[in-house]
């Protein structure tokens, strides 16, 4: 006769006849060991210089209290943070452009010298005739009311966007060509995000990497998803080869973090484009050794960025690129499982990808807080 007792956990079968008890096995989520590795620790609540974060989404700004928001960056030693978000989602023309007149004000008003703000495609009826000519319009006035660049989410290239008959309109769809070019003779860089991480296109069974988040979150799951990561950054990658005069700032370091080998080809095809690093720390911080030759050798074209706004998140980053600690955890498990270690950065490194970089494309942003 078998007995069962369930502890969270915990499976424990007893079997009478013989007096056994048999301990099942965790499962992977359960499974959350305390490392008994003795190292020094360094846990940096402030980046060793001030920085500028170029990847950060803020939705309530034109009403956002400021000061409060200011105060948290000052914790950290953010200097100044780029809202990507300037015309938030709405789909109608007139709702963004009264959402970041909004902004703007704001922060004309309250802090002028703390907070950029990115303007936005809208793409409600793309592919009418006179759609490109709009867009093209609406995005020298943005840029004239005091936007600072433009953001694409990753939305392009999924079905999600579709053009007046329907059909999927691809990163580098020929109607946005004018887009990109103007952003060229303005002078303001596009930070565009494309596709997602190319695990959350692979079966998801027991050799995914990524088992956990998509289980967790399986709306990311893009096994089933008409088009491939590699059409959308192959249609991402046409856009820089066609744009040369075009600073392009490839958010999430392209999603070649994890082969930065390949991002190295990249960088040398495309040299008019920035990488920045919101949410593949946890990638560099696994290969500390080749992430830091990449830093080293692109120092003049890698950003701080962050993504989600959560502000305990970012000692993790300042941990990566700062110290030379090893083996620690990331921030989510669903991320990252794996441990990390620092990549201790050069101060002339850190300073580039602190700040310099980001004063050198990002146009009309306040020097007065950083060092030389």
């Amino acid at each position: 006769m078998k007995h069962i007792l369930l502890i969270p956990g915990l499976l424990f079968i007893f079997t009478t006849a013989h007096s056994q008890v048999v301990e099942a096995p965790l499962g992977f989520e359960e499974y959350d060991p305390i490392s008994t590795l003795k190292v020094e620790e360094h846990i940096p609540t402030r980046a060793k210089y001030p920085f500028i974060d170029v990847h950060n989404h803020q939705y309530r700004m034109p009403d956002q209290d400021l000061h409060e928001l200011v105060s948290v960056m000052d914790t950290m030693n953010m200097q100044i943070m780029v809202n990507l978000s300037g015309r938030g989602w709405f789909q109608e023309w007139d709702e963004g452009t009264a959402q970041l007149k909004g902004a703007l004000a704001n922060v004309m008003k309250n802090e002028p010298k703390r907070i950029a703000v990115f303007t936005n495609l809208q793409f409600k009826d793309f592919g009418q005739p006179d759609w490109t000519d709009r867009a093209v319009a609406q995005l020298a006035t943005d840029v004239k009311m005091g936007a600072k660049g433009l953001k694409i989410y990753k939305s392009l290239g999924f079905s999600g966007i579709v053009d007046e008959k329907g059909e999927r309109v691809a990163v580098n769809d020929v109607r946005l060509d004018p887009v990109w070019a103007k952003c060229g003779e303005l002078g303001i860089p596009v930070l565009i995000h494309t596709a997602d991480v190319p695990s959350f296109w692979d079966p998801l069974d027991r050799y995914n990497e990524r088992w956990l988040e998509i289980k967790t979150h399986p709306n990311r799951n893009r096994a089933k998803d008409r088009v491939s990561f590699e059409e959308l950054i192959g249609e991402q990658h046409d856009i820089f080869r066609k744009h040369p005069k075009t600073t392009f700032i490839n958010a999430h370091m392209g999603w070649y973090a994890n082969n930065l080998r390949k991002l190295d080809s990249l960088m040398i095809a495309f040299p008019n484009t920035y990488v920045e690093i919101g949410a593949v720390i946890a990638e560099l911080g696994r290969q500390p050794r080749a992430a830091k030759k990449f830093f080293d050798k692109y120092q003049d074209r890698v950003l701080f960025g962050k993504d989600s706004w959560v502000p305990a998140e970012y000692v993790t980053y300042f941990r990566v690129l700062e110290t030379e600690d090893e083996y620690f955890p990331y921030h989510k498990k669903y991320h990252a499982f794996w441990r990390m270690y620092g990549l201790g950065l050069s101060d002339e490194v850190l300073k580039k990808l602190y700040y310099k970089n980001a004063l050198k494309i990002i146009p009309g942003l306040d020097r007065s807080g950083f060092p030389d």
